[in-house]
């Protein structure tokens, strides 16, 4: 069984009414305590985690979190919905955590579209109860984790034409003014992978009637796309600082119907700290114009 990458704050109450599922919070413990969804667990380390993209690292990563998903009941029976505060507030953190659950192969993944206050403006019911999951053996799918991108796939591609690589950094970071969200001089290096082209994560998104950031309509993703050359059959190499961001915008790809996206998650992250690696720096000509 599969279920719609997004989901409603409706649809979700119907999932918790029909069927066991497990409702993962990715924010901070302290948002988690302050109040969340009845039943939803608290993995925020979803977002923390840096990831490196070695061979022992995508081994790290992958029993990491297979034991973590594992540790708040997820079993392979059940659907997972992820949420986070926002959808452009956290980050993309529920969207990373989607994405792990791509790259472990969990079909049965989706996302709480519009985040926690999504479901606060349609009157929810929320709780400070903490709920005490059963662990159970998360199923891993090797097979599926060809979606991620690793440092040396990204080497391999710098001079492929017929690849797209696509930064959704901010601004300061896409120019080389700071190396992160995280501060200026957080890594040791600033700028961008050579040849990649700038789509800012948050253009992906707009506030819904309820003021509520989610992401644009297909129609709407697509224009934003075209923006930058990407059409369906365009294959995408995304990143961003850690994986986050991009994974936000790897779920809006594929809403737009863009066939084949793949993600570098260890990111700038990994990139930078190499001094080995090629970068770019500075504005482009057309945008410096």
């Amino acid at each position: 069984m599969t279920i719609n990458t997004l989901v409603s704050c409706s649809e979700l109450e119907q999932m918790k009414a029909s069927q066991p599922a497990v409702i993962i919070d990715t924010r901070s413990p302290q948002a988690y305590a302050a109040g969340h969804i009845p039943g939803a667990v608290n993995l925020h380390e979803i977002f923390t985690y840096l990831a490196t993209s070695s061979k022992e690292g995508l081994e790290e990563l992958r029993d990491k979190f297979s034991e973590a998903f594992g540790s708040v009941g997820v079993s392979g029976e059940e659907p997972v919905v992820l949420y986070e505060e926002t959808m452009n507030a956290g980050f993309g953190q529920s969207c990373r955590g989607y994405f792990l659950l791509q790259f472990l192969g969990y079909p049965k993944a989706a996302i709480l579209h519009g985040g926690y206050q999504a479901w606060l403006a349609q009157g929810m019911e929320t709780t400070i109860e903490v709920p005490t999951p059963q662990s159970k053996t998360f199923p891993v799918d090797e097979t599926a984790a060809s979606v991620l991108l690793t440092q040396e796939d990204m080497l391999a591609v710098l001079d492929d034409p017929n690849a797209l690589i696509l930064d959704v950094r901010d601004a300061d970071e896409w120019v080389g003014i700071s190396s992160s969200p995280y501060g200026i001089d957080y890594c040791p290096r600033k700028g961008r992978i050579p040849g990649a082209v700038w789509l800012e994560w948050y253009r992906m998104m707009k506030p819904n009637e309820d003021g509520v950031p989610v992401f644009k309509s297909k129609e709407e993703l697509q224009a934003e796309c075209r923006t930058v050359g990407i059409g369906p059959d365009t294959p995408i190499y995304l990143y961003c600082f850690k994986g986050a961001r991009a994974s936000n915008t790897f779920v809006a790809l594929k809403q737009a119907g863009v066939k084949d996206v793949k993600l570098y998650f260890g990111s700038w992250n990994e990139w930078s700290r190499d001094p080995s690696l090629p970068i770019e720096s500075g504005p482009l000509a057309w945008e410096a114009a």
